[in-house]
């Protein structure tokens, strides 16, 4: 989705972000994937080993610049990870692993390649470089976040994107998690020294409490929105999303249909339509 965040966005897309964070961004834009994916090389600055996140697009280009960046620095990928796994995300990974030999891990067994997964609570460490892995479901049920303790920062996939706001993918992705899920990186932001969203589409936010706090007052607002619909005689979630979403470019409205679907089972759920 189009629009500038709270939160400090950075001026540009790609490269280095954090001591330990650098971007090498695939072309892929597109009004949902914004300027493209963000493909995340994390490395400790004195490491010879390098982690990945979301190596993107099956794009062979794209795919030999992230090793290229890395060899650049010194650096070889010792392990991939997946915030998710939507194609934009993911869809590159196999074809990673076969260029790296490194393992590719994620929540979904489906996405994985090798016999080891990932689950909310554990922490990776990969030539001393500490990943805290972090269930945040909502946008879909295997999202998660990756927590850089020592960079105070947060690689959130869609969860929290650097420009707009991100859909909820009905009806694999619920709105009550996905509000849980923004509460619990709130807390992380308000009590636990994480500053900066390193996002999987758009600009870094250098605010991480304040984007949190906007996609919250969003999803509120939206909620309230849909449901003063359904009491106008809105039936379907196209018809709510012709009425709710009227100022947002049509080419996101399939997207802004998932939201919807989302936002009427969250209310129906609740007894509140």
């Amino acid at each position: 989705m189009s629009g500038l965040l709270p939160g400090d966005p950075a001026a540009a897309v790609g490269g280095g972000a954090t001591p330990r964070a650098h971007c090498v961004l695939a072309p892929n834009p597109s009004p949902m994937t914004l300027d493209g994916t963000n493909t995340w090389l994390l490395a400790e600055p004195d490491s010879d080993l390098a982690v990945v996140v979301d190596p993107g697009p099956l794009d062979e280009g794209h795919l030999r610049r992230v090793v290229e960046t890395a060899e650049r620095h010194g650096r070889r990928i010792g392990l991939t990870l997946l915030t998710h796994g939507h194609h934009d995300h993911a869809e590159g990974a196999a074809r990673f692993a076969e260029l790296t030999g490194s393992r590719v891990l994620a929540l979904d067994p489906a996405h994985r390649l090798g016999d080891e997964g990932l689950l909310p609570g554990q922490v990776i460490e990969v030539g001393g470089l500490e990943i805290r892995v972090v269930g945040t479901p909502g946008h879909t049920s295997d999202s998660l976040t990756f927590h850089l303790p020592a960079d105070g920062a947060i690689l959130t996939g869609d969860t929290v994107l650097g420009r707009g706001t991100t859909m909820v993918a009905h009806p694999d992705g619920r709105l009550g998690d996905y509000l849980d899920s923004l509460r619990h990186l709130h807390t992380m932001a308000a009590e636990h020294g994480v500053r900066t969203v390193l996002p999987g589409h758009g600009p870094v936010l250098a605010d991480a409490l304040g984007a949190v706090d906007y996609y919250l007052a969003h999803r509120a607002n939206r909620l309230a929105q849909v449901e003063t619909a359904v009491e106008a005689g809105c039936r379907t979630a196209a018809e709510v999303v012709a009425r709710v979403y009227a100022d947002v470019d049509p080419a996101l409205w399939p997207a802004a249909e998932l939201s919807v679907q989302a936002q009427l089972s969250y209310l129906e759920d609740r007894g509140l339509i």
